[in-house]
């Protein structure tokens, strides 16, 4: 162990929790107990049992500690995880190690924005979980450990009325970060260019608690490949990337952030490197093709050229900007991104964080300290303070705990 200063720390804006068993056994009324997700130990293993469902902990979600060696998909049982997989007080060992002073972490067991809840038949015991899983992570996650944990909550994504609500009674409990779908459509839900204003509700409260809307790759449940042959390389490589980028562009071009100026979202694990392609070809988009797109949208079919002008959908493109429009809603968010930080110039540097994906296999623990320090050598010290730990500060509105005296890689 080693002695660290104070700004020798980094904030991890993307990293899992495994839920331990408990969750919703103890933070659900007696009544829904019995229907409610439970971690069940049988001659089949162990598995999460839930609306007529068994699902295994995939073997990738928890690889803390392992070599790559030991990477596999296949399913890992919570006695080989590390107690930092579900353990909030067992994990503070691991970042202090990391030089990690604070993390928010997206769930497990629901998926990255709750699908699970979304997916369930009983939408009131699907309603009691969601404020369950919120209230174990702001009350015992978070709070066996303060200052350490951003906390993160879900919503119930069937109703965006009851998602306002719950946004609103979390955000009284000090969260200011909830999780959404890169992608709604893929989930079968309306999307962000709803021209009805069906997520109008929950956005006008995030924007009036100024809560962040988070954003993980793989939140659309759907991955899209290349073909029915490409192997999994193929698509771990290109398909992630480029589904956080059509959310970004979706979220830029859609009528929310015109309504809800205050809007903020973060791309959780979607890197940077691509951010300033896909904003210079917004930009000559809207260049070149502002006039005839103002006026109405178009549907065409490539291959029988018809053409169908949709008169009311026109965006308003009167002083818009993407640039100032991305810097305003938009952050990114990267584990390992030289290209990206060798042009955050053209990204900007406050819509820039760090994660270590803790316990996850991209993560860079336990070297996540000596890591960040590499990839941000070549930013000044402001500049790279905001990106280790300073943007998430602000934008979270988040005070960490003092930093522990004692810590280093090993």
């Amino acid at each position: 162990m080693t002695t660290r200063g104070a700004d020798e720390w980094l904030i991890s804006v993307d990293d899992h929790v495994l839920e331990p068993g408990h969750v919703w056994q103890d933070y659900v009324p007696a009544k829904y107990r019995d229907a409610a997700p439970r971690l069940v130990h049988d001659v089949e293993g162990e598995a999460w049992i839930y609306d007529g469902r068994r699902m295994v902990t995939p073997g990738l979600g928890a690889v803390a500690g392992k070599t790559r060696e030991e990477f596999s998909f296949e399913p890992i049982t919570y006695d080989e995880m590390r107690p930092g997989c579900y353990d909030s007080v067992a994990r503070l060992e691991d970042m202090d190690r990391a030089g990690v002073l604070a993390s928010l972490c997206f769930p497990s067991f629901p998926r990255f924005c709750g699908q699970i809840f979304l997916e369930a038949d009983d939408r009131e015991l699907a309603l009691v979980c969601v404020q369950a899983y919120n209230d174990w992570m702001i009350d015992e996650w978070c709070g066996r450990a303060p200052g350490r944990y951003i906390p993160l909550t879900l919503i119930p994504l069937w109703d965006p009325v009851l998602a306002a609500e719950e946004v609103r009674r979390t955000a009284a409990k000090g969260s200011h970060a909830v999780a959404f779908s890169e992608n709604p459509s893929m989930l079968g839900l309306p999307t962000v260019q709803s021209r009805d204003g069906h997520w109008d509700p929950f956005m006008a409260a995030c924007e009036e608690t100024e809560t962040i809307i988070c954003m993980h790759i793989g939140s659309s449940s759907k991955r899209y490949t290349m073909s029915d042959e490409s192997p999994m390389l193929v698509t771990m490589s290109w398909a992630p990337p480029l589904m956080i980028a059509g959310a970004m562009i979706e979220w830029i071009f859609s009528p929310v952030v015109r309504k809800f100026p205050g809007i903020k979202i973060a791309l959780a694990e979607g890197g940077i490197g691509w951010m300033p392609f896909f904003l210079d070809r917004c930009a000559q988009v809207v260049d070149k093709h502002r006039y005839w797109i103002g006026s109405g949208d178009v549907k065409h079919d490539s291959l029988s050229g018809h053409v169908q002008v949709i008169k009311d959908a026109g965006v308003d493109l009167d002083g818009f900007s993407v640039m100032d429009t991305f810097k305003k809603h938009v952050f990114g968010c990267f584990i390992d991104d030289l290209h990206g930080i060798k042009n955050i110039d053209a990204i900007g540097v406050d819509n820039v964080m760090i994660e270590t994906d803790y316990p996850h296999s991209d993560s860079t623990w336990p070297n996540c300290l000596a890591h960040a320090q590499k990839q941000l050598e070549s930013l000044s010290d402001l500049d790279r303070y905001k990106v280790m730990r300073g943007n998430a500060e602000r934008l979270f509105q988040f005070t960490p705990a003092e930093p522990p005296l004692a810590g280093g890689g090993s």
